[in-house]
């Protein structure tokens, strides 16, 4: 399974989030969209959103930190 996690250093959600994975043992891939235009770009085009984070599982986008729906795509048992 890949999971790419789309974020930005400033933002406590995504902070929130990659924490979440860790805790649970979920391997990502992680791509800070501070700086870069093309990662940028790349993350929109991928969620149609231009907040973060935006979470990539195997190509279903998830925006936000939704708990639930990244448990289900995961299938973390809570």
């Amino acid at each position: 399974m890949q999971v790419k996690v789309y974020s930005t250093q400033t933002c406590p959600y995504c902070v929130t989030l990659k924490e979440y994975l860790k805790d649970n043992n979920i391997v990502f891939e992680e791509v800070d969209v501070s700086f870069d235009a093309k990662l940028q770009q790349e993350m929109i085009d991928k969620s149609g959103q231009m907040g973060v984070p935006v979470v990539d599982i195997d190509g279903q986008i998830v925006v936000g930190f939704d708990r639930d729906k990244i448990m289900q795509l995961l299938k973390i048992k809570s």
